[in-house]
């Protein structure tokens, strides 16, 4: 699948936040959306409240392999969660380039 267009979710998402959506962004708008507690959100994934915290507010990078780990824990496609995350460390980074993900198979 080609994350080419984005889908009419993350376009919704990024209108709604006036921004462009962050793996962090997606994160919280997932718990936000599900009415899950910080608490229960990390517990799901595996991680600390702190540390969900931190990727939501954009202070923690996620990985690639984490980032396809908690999409498979939350059901949604690991393409989009890669994307985000590469994306996050591209803009870390500073460079001015866009990251698009394709499946492989």
């Amino acid at each position: 699948m080609s994350t080419n267009k984005k889908s009419d979710t993350m376009n919704f998402l990024e209108e709604v936040a006036g921004r462009a959506l962050t793996l962090g962004g997606l994160l919280e708008s997932l718990r936000m959306g599900e009415e899950h507690t910080l608490a229960e959100f990390a517990k799901k994934l595996k991680i600390s409240v702190s540390h969900l915290c931190d990727i939501e507010k954009g202070r923690k990078v996620v990985s690639p392999e984490r980032a396809a780990k908690f999409a498979k824990v939350l059901g949604r496609s690991p393409e989009q969660f890669v994307r985000l995350s590469l994306q996050g460390q591209v803009d870390e980074a500073g460079l001015k380039m866009k990251v698009i993900v394709e499946d492989a198979a």
